[in-house]
Formats: structure tokens, C-alpha cells, sequence
């Protein structure tokens, strides 16, 4: 198979890649480097396997290279929801504008197949916990939430119009080695800066579910092989749920530490952050996959590959 991997020299991405080179698909990987590394894709690429162009969906020269692809894998977005909120205008185009243009570039090509990562932010603060991919109203609190649900009705769109074939994943936090954010990153940086203090955002309550990447990898392309419907939407997470205390008391442990925590105070981090949110994974489970390892279980191989 023919495969193309926006934002695959991305953390997420770039796993995907390992997975899809490792199965024997022909890669192509377009990715503006911006947030990606292609360390992360060098060893693919110096022997062969895969193939980097290195471009920015917002402009032009990579739709040729989706001319006699199978599947477009597209997860190059801006991946995080924090920053969402200071640059509107920034997330819009990277995540909305740039998924048109990957549509329209398929719908050119006559790709008819594409996998979207999208994220649990698209439900908002649900009142429903776990939260099923059918909840409603989804009322997003966050730009980049809002950014991703748009994309899915976009997507949702070009497949029934043009006889495309889609699969949506809603993630829970994704966590493990080559992540350039998040709480694990933020605690790492905030530690080596202070190790006698751990300035945590909040009130230190908020609870999420968390899954390591390669468990992720495994789940997604479970369900590309065992779901054939014009829009296949899923979430992905773990059964269980950390609050950011648990968190940084696993980190403190593994690098044998113990300072003061300071909280900032409130039920948010920071603007745009759901302060509880678990998904619920029957769809996905009822198909035949089951996540091999919960939250407690991917923040430690996090914190493991981080440090």
C-alpha cells in the first residue's frame, strides 16, 4: 500500500510511520518541520523506506505526490491546545485550512481513503463521563477543539460527496517517547529548572485519561482493518483516569525527587482545558480491540522515555 503521512516527523506521526514501514507500505511523509524532527524518521529514510517532503500544506508542491496513493494518513496539525488560545489565526489555518486543502488535493488525485487524528476537546466539558462518541451537544471550549471538530464535518462532507472513505479517532491524552509537550514535558523542564519546587497549573484535580503512543498506533490502524462504514468515528484512550498530582508524584519518583508543589490555583490549567475528561472505549472494544496497558501504566512509560 501506498501510504502518505502528513505531520509524520511529528510525535505522533512519526510512530505511525514505524508501524506503516514496518507492515511493508510504500511511505511518503509531508511534514514542514516545524514541529516535527526528522531524526525521528531518519533511520526510514537513509534506508529507503520512506520518503520525506518537506513542505507546508498551506502552500504548494506536495499534491502531486498523492498522485497513485492509497490512503492519506493526516495528522499534521497544531498540536497544542494551550497555545490555540494565544494564536487563533495560527490554528485555524494549520488545522481547518490545511485539512481542505489535504481533501482537495485527495479529491484531485482521486485518494479516496483518509485516517484523521482529532481529540477528546472535541466534546467539550461533556457531562457525560466516559464520554461516547455519540454525546451532544459538543460545545468545545477550546480553539483548538473547535479547530478539529470543524475538520471532522469537513471530512464527513467530502466523503459523502465523493465517495471517500473516512476514519476519525478521537484521542484521549497521547503520551510516550519523542513528545515535545504536554504536563510530562512541562514537569521534566520545570524540575531541571528547580529541583526543590514544581510549580503545577490549577488546583492539581484535573483528572484525564492517558495512553501511550505505540498503544495508540496499534488501536488505530485495529480499527482501519476492522471498520468499513463511509465515516468511521472512534475514540481512543485507556479505562481509567490520573489527576496532574499522581502525575507529577510518578515523575518525582522516577527521578528521585521531592519537592513543594505550588499550584496556581482554579479548575483549569490554563484557558481552553477541560478539567475532567475520560472516553468511553465500547465502540471500540465491541470491533475486538482492548488497550493493553491503562493511564498510571502509559505515564510511566512516558516519564521513562522522557527523562
Amino acid at each position: 500500500m501506498r501510504s502518505i503521512v502528513t505531520g509524520g516527523a511529528g510525535f505522533i506521526g512519526s510512530h505511525l510511520v514505524d508501524f506503516l514501514v514496518s507492515s511493508g507500505d510504500d511511505v511518503i511523509i509531508i511534514d514542514s518541520l516545524v514541529s516535527g524532527d526528522k531524526d525521528y524518521v531518519r533511520e526510514h529514510l537513509e534506508a529507503g523506506r520512506a520518503r520525506l517532503v518537506s513542505a507546508d500544506l498551506l502552500g504548494d508542491g506536495w499534491q502531486e505526490e498523492l498522485d497513485g496513493a492509497d490512503r492519506v494518513y493526516h495528522l499534521a496539525a497544531d498540536p497544542d491546545v494551550r497555545e490555540g488560545s494565544a494564536d487563533p489565526d495560527r490554528q485555524l489555518n494549520n488545522t481547518i485550512i490545511a485539512t481542505h486543502r489535504v481533501l482537495e488535493a485527495m479529491r484531485r488525485a482521486n485518494v479516496t481513503e483518509i485516517v484523521f487524528t482529532s481529540t477528546s476537546t472535541v466534546y467539550g466539558e461533556a457531562s457525560v463521563i466516559p464520554t461516547p462518541e455519540d454525546y451532544s451537544p459538543m460545545e468545545p471550549v477550546s480553539v483548538y477543539g473547535a479547530s478539529k471538530l470543524a475538520c471532522e464535518a469537513l471530512i464527513s462532507a467530502y466523503c459523502h460527496s465523493f465517495s471517500m472513505r473516512s476514519w476519525i479517532f478521537r484521542f484521549a491524552n497521547i503520551i510516550g517517547a519523542r513528545s515535545g509537550h504536554g504536563v510530562i514535558t512541562d514537569f521534566i523542564r520545570k524540575l531541571k529548572e528547580n529541583p526543590g519546587e514544581l510549580e503545577i497549573l490549577g488546583d492539581g484535580k484535573q483528572t484525564k485519561s492517558y495512553l501511550e503512543v505505540r498503544e495508540c498506533i496499534r488501536a488505530i490502524m485495529y480499527v482501519a482493518g476492522h471498520s468499513s462504514d463511509i465515516v468511521n468515528t472512534f475514540n481512543i484512550g485507556s479505562e481509567d483516569w490520573v489527576s496532574v498530582t499522581e502525575i507529577a508524584d510518578i515523575l518525582c519518583l522516577e527521578m528521585n525527587l521531592s519537592p513543594s508543589y505550588r499550584y496556581t490555583g482554579g479548575r483549569r490549567g490554563w484557558i481552553g482545558d477541560v478539567p475532567r475528561m475520560q472516553l468511553d472505549i465500547s465502540r471500540l472494544k465491541e470491533i475486538g480491540f482492548v488497550p493493553g496497558i491503562n493511564s498510571r501504566e502509559s505515564v510511566k512509560i512516558a516519564v521513562r522515555a522522557a527523562l
